[in-house]
């Protein structure tokens, strides 16, 4: 067995004769595990958030979405959509045309967005799913709006004798002061059959219509719309046929991920993601200077045992190496330890739920195994630096007899 290793594990075992020894060194192995626990935690706990964050843009955004480079509308050809169809790896795609505008339903007005729809975009994203109340109803006289646009123009469903207006303007150009007011908008009155709610900025931003009926408003023809969403078969990535997809549509047209669709937020959360470590990781270094004193105070209080191994042949080197050792192997400990119970505790949460946000909605965590990992590693890095701090304090003054 190596010397240094066989050593510094009796040391980690026994007893102090002095109780103020005793006492530090539980108080550092403690220190250890607690910040260990929070960080494995902490990472679960964001991880979980950052979960529960993006599930809101996975019921509103598709695998893959298409849309114009350059202006609001492109066109999609017959052609186009028969060799869309033979694709392999793509289960759905469906068709939407969007554009602002405004809302009016006894003398309450709101400026939002028309989305297009045709009956395969409950397919392709799971937007059905986050209905609030009513049924998922798109057709010519029914559409589905968020609960943020209900609630500003006091609106409710099936109000079939007080439609909801819609107002857009027609494409065109010259100047509006030559034209009367009624001849600058196309009117549509609309009865809202069911309420979706996501979050805020969503609910107050789209009224989902039927496609046709939206190009009608815009005065827009049938092959004209403004992007296309596309579901791939399931195990399938949407990278595998994205090339496929382009060389169909052509270089008018951009592709973009889920991911890409939220580059913000995801930038966002990533960013928050690593300011969260790196305070955390503050903390443990911060923590890890009892680890530094510990093994020093240990050091003094084996004075004499060193004195003794020193006489005995044993040189500095390796004797530095045995608080070195001790060290690692205290962090290391106390580091698995803390990790369990940082297990536990996210486990519990995930098989109980016993903290919520709200009444019926549980504080969002996520087991990783990354974050395992990424906890050991940082302690066993901290505790190598801390370890090799302290046992540099030995030199042959300290072992002279």
């Amino acid at each position: 067995m190596n010397f240094p290793l066989y050593i510094a594990k009796r040391y980690v075992r026994s007893k102090s004769t002095q109780n103020a020894v005793n006492i530090i060194n539980f108080i550092t192995f403690l220190v250890i595990v607690i910040g260990s626990a929070a960080l494995f935690i902490v990472l679960s706990a964001f991880a979980g958030l950052k979960n529960f964050s993006l599930s809101f843009t996975e019921s509103f955004d598709p695998d893959l979405k298409a849309s114009p480079i350059t202006g609001k509308i492109f066109t999609l050809t017959p052609e186009q959509e028969q060799r869309l169809q033979s694709v392999d790896g793509l289960a759905f795609y469906s068709k939407e045309l969007e554009e602002k505008v405004s809302l009016e339903h006894r003398g309450k007005n709101h400026i939002a967005y028309i989305k297009g729809i045709d009956s395969n975009y409950t397919k392709v994203t799971g937007v059905d799913s986050t209905l609030y109340i009513g049924d998922w109803t798109v057709n010519e006289s029914q559409v589905v709006s968020g609960l943020g646009i209900a609630n500003i123009l006091g609106v409710t469903i099936n109000q079939f004798r007080s439609p909801m207006q819609i107002y857009a303007f027609k494409p065109g150009k010259g100047s509006i002061s030559q034209q009367s007011i009624s001849s600058l908008y196309n009117q549509l009155p609309m009865v809202i059959g069911g309420v979706y709610a996501v979050e805020a900025d969503l609910d107050n931003k789209y009224v989902f219509a039927d496609l046709r009926l939206t190009q009608a408003l815009l005065e827009k023809d049938s092959l004209s719309i403004s992007g296309i969403n596309f579901k791939m078969d399931e195990g399938v990535e949407p990278s595998s046929v994205r090339s496929e997809i382009q060389s169909i549509l052509g270089s008018g047209v951009k592709l973009k991920n889920r991911q890409q669709l939220n580059s913000t937020l995801y930038k966002m959360l990533n960013t928050e993601n690593v300011a969260t470590y790196l305070i955390f990781t503050l903390v443990l270094i911060i923590a890890l200077f009892n680890v530094v004193g510990a093994i020093i105070m240990m050091i003094l209080d084996k004075q004499q045992n060193s004195k003794t191994l020193y006489s005995l042949g044993t040189t500095i080197k390796e004797l530095r190496r045995i608080y070195f050792v001790q060290g690692i192997l205290v962090t290391g400990f106390g580091g698995l330890i803390g990790v369990l119970i940082g297990v536990l505790i996210v486990w519990s949460q995930l098989a109980f739920s016993w903290l919520k946000i709200t009444p019926s909605l549980a504080y969002p965590v996520k087991f990783e195994f990354i974050n395992i990992v990424i906890v050991l590693a940082t302690i066993i890095v901290l505790g190598i630096i801390a370890s090799k701090i302290a046992s540099s304090r030995i030199n042959k003054k300290l072992v002279d007899l």
